[in-house]
């Protein structure tokens, strides 16, 4: 029996195709200013052409075919702009018109697939890591490549914890039930701005304990607290997770309560407190000048940690980023010399607190809508949260680099 042609890529195919640095382009047909705020990005270059489908579409009659109307316009817009020797996905913003798009493309000579879903799908999409896995210790890294994002699910003796966990709670849930974990506690690092967190839905969810530093239960702009009950976290706060310690760092500067965990003693999940090629941004609060000299003091804490300390961070910038395995990790003794930001510890706080004001990139408007919605004081539904969402994250500091892989 002949298989059914492929006509499109899932999220998940596309990740492949990134990961792999493979060759192909985009033909992308979302509005200019969707485009401008999100677009895919891979550890190489991408051909990417944005014409708006509206631009494209002129039929010649209501029931004229749409494939055939977008290959009768593309000639001429396109202009030889994509490749003819390479694959191209067309991409729109739900996966409604890039299926047409694609067909058209095809019917001028393109080997052409559509994005399954959109953007809003890729948007959507997540991968898992493994960075341990023993018989004491498994510990999985959960990036959301879209957006940059990295959560963690720690697990030991079958106990397991949840850290930085993003809207889709169900991710989580999965993962411990194929695995047989139980998960009892959920941790966020931090008042998180760029996404809407999960951490209090998913302990609900599971009858587990939600963990928080007392200082990020408050939105920052109005001084409101959390409508969510929570447990503190506390410098130095210590507990066990089956076999294994989890220390508790208080790391002020992103936000006043960051927190960073030393699990093991080996690994650090630094929040945004570290990135690999980058720092935390302190100016979300509305306080970067008085948050840069805590975020230097909070550094020079992690720089007091033994250079094999593994450093796993809450977000990344750029795919290069990820090791040969797909997971963002790197030593810390490597970073001390790497980072740009911890490069500038040296220079002295003066030089650091110039360095952290004249890098900080806009600040995002969604941010604020974002912060109230993780203390609480906003409820949105589904499609509102995905329109916040929309785009890479801004956590980190501007920096000059496109990323570069370090081993771990």
């Amino acid at each position: 029996m002949t298989q059914p042609m492929k006509t499109s890529w899932s999220p998940a195919e596309l990740y492949r195709q990134l990961d792999q640095g493979s060759r192909f382009g985009i033909l992308d047909v979302r509005n200019k200013e969707e485009f401008a705020a999100w677009k895919i990005e891979g550890k190489t270059p991408i051909q990417t052409v944005n014409l708006p489908y509206f631009d494209l579409l002129d039929l010649e009659g209501d029931d004229e075919d749409l494939g055939a109307a977008f290959a009768r316009a593309l000639p001429k817009r396109l202009q030889g702009r994509l490749p003819r020797d390479a694959p191209i996905l067309a991409v729109c913003a739900k996966g409604d018109t890039s299926p047409h798009v694609a067909d058209g493309l095809r019917r001028i000579g393109y080997q052409a697939y559509d994005l399954a879903g959109g953007m809003a799908a890729w948007g959507n999409h997540y991968e898992t890591h493994v960075v341990e896995d023993t018989g004491r210790l498994t510990l999985l890294q959960i990036s959301r490549p879209a957006r940059g994002c990295l959560s963690y699910l720690l697990a030991s003796g079958g106990e397991a914890l949840v850290v930085d966990p993003s809207r889709h709670i169900e991710v989580y849930g999965r993962i411990a039930a194929e695995r047989r974990w139980r998960i009892t506690r959920v941790l966020d690092s931090h008042l998180q701005a760029d996404h809407l967190s999960g951490g209090v839905a998913l302990a609900r969810e599971l009858g587990a304990t939600y963990w928080l530093h007392p200082y990020d239960s408050i939105y920052p702009d109005e001084q409101l607290p959390a409508t969510f009950a929570f447990h503190y976290l506390e410098d130095d706060t210590t507990f066990t997770l089956g076999e294994v310690a989890v220390r508790i760092l208080h790391q002020p500067g992103h936000t006043l309560g960051m927190v960073n965990l030393l699990l093991d003693g080996r690994f650090l999940l630094t929040g945004d407190t570290l990135f690999i090629n980058s720092i935390g941004r302190p100016d979300l609060g509305g306080r970067a000048e008085a948050w840069a000299g805590l975020l230097y003091r909070s550094l020079q804490r992690l720089l007091a940690l033994p250079d094999d300390t593994v450093v796993l961070p809450a977000h990344f910038s750029h795919m290069l980023e990820a090791n040969e395995q797909g997971c963002y990790r790197a030593r810390l003794g490597d970073l001390r010399s790497h980072n740009e930001g911890l490069r500038m510890l040296a220079e002295g706080p003066a030089a650091f607190d110039a360095y952290i004001l004249g890098s900080l990139p806009a600040h995002p408007p969604s941010y604020d809508e974002i912060r109230r919605v993780n203390t609480g004081l906003l409820q949105v539904d589904e499609a509102k949260a995905s329109e916040l969402e929309l785009g890479r994250n801004l956590c980190a500091l501007s920096h000059g680099g496109n990323g570069q892989r370090l081993a771990a």
